[in-house]
């Protein structure tokens, strides 16, 4: 059945970097619109960044623009979260989702996700 995979979670000071991984399997991931999501206890899940099928169009919460950057490969099943200059405020269990997608489009809602990883913890210490 369809899973996606999230890894590169982890713990780091502030100013530093993560690279969040997410490998899909029994899914035809080409034909997926990817997102990921964000969330931590006792708030409603946020969204972060997300990439069309083809990765040609992404798009940004406005709280991590210009330092989290999204990208996929799709021989390699896999979408990327590179994220740079963390704060503390990006702690978080972090989350990839996918869609099947006729469009050329992204997805911004987790409504719009059928798809879900388990999560991978990201820590940002001050």
């Amino acid at each position: 059945q369809a899973q996606l995979v999230e890894s590169g979670g982890g713990l780091v000071q502030a100013g530093g970097s993560l690279r969040l991984s997410c490998t899909a399997s029994g899914l035809t991931f080409s034909m997926y619109a990817m997102g990921w999501f964000r969330q931590t206890p006792g708030k409603e899940r946020e969204f972060v960044a997300a990439i069309s099928r083809g990765g040609g169009r992404t798009y940004y919460a406005d709280s991590v623009k210009g330092r989290l950057t999204i990208s996929r490969d799709n021989a390699e099943n896999t979408v990327f979260l590179q994220m740079n200059s963390l704060k503390p405020e990006d702690t978080a269990v972090y989350y990839c989702a996918g869609i099947y997608s006729w469009s050329v489009g992204y997805f911004t809602r987790g409504s719009d996700y059928n798809t879900w990883g388990q999560g991978t913890q990201v820590t940002v210490s001050s």
